[in-house]
């Protein structure tokens, strides 16, 4: 079975920040002290930041790096298939790790974001692909409802 996304045809197993700059380099691209650190805020960071909270953290290191240098950055490392983006509710979208890359639940009341194994979705991709021909790419947005505690209800 094929998967089509809509970045990028693939996704790389990078486990270090030496393993994705040695792939921008294998793609023609440079590794740069702005690069090198916003994949140590992506590797040593919580899964979902937005891109502010990206630059902020490598801006605590180099002042000097802009917004849209982080988004460039993030652009690219996108493309080669090292980091996906989702769209957690109403807000900017937040960036993770490919490797790590799963769907979400998130809760249209209080914006709690539950990470969801891709297994669960497997049946609508399935129906997806088989009744219209669409291959789903469940990384990439997230469910809306509202969580049990919203629910006035500490059940699952």
């Amino acid at each position: 079975m094929s998967r089509s996304l809509p970045v990028h045809d693939h996704l790389h197993e990078v486990h270090t920040v030496e393993d994705v700059l040695a792939l921008v380099r294998e793609h023609g691209g440079r590794v740069t002290s702005s690069r090198r650190l916003l994949l140590e805020a992506l590797f040593n960071g919580p899964g979902h930041r937005t891109a502010e909270e990206l630059a902020e953290v490598v801006q605590a290191q180099a002042p000097d790096v802009a917004l849209s240098t982080v988004y460039r950055n993030l652009d690219e490392l996108e493309r080669l298939g090292v980091v996906v983006h989702s769209h957690l509710g109403h807000g900017p979208a937040t960036y993770h790790l490919a490797s790590g890359a799963h769907c979400h639940f998130v809760c249209q009341d209080c914006g709690t974001a539950v990470e969801a194994p891709d297994e669960l979705f497997r049946s609508l991709a399935d129906a997806a692909r088989d009744r219209y021909g669409f291959e789903l790419d469940t990384r990439h947005f997230a469910i809306l409802g509202r969580c049990a505690e919203c629910r006035g209800g500490g059940d699952r």
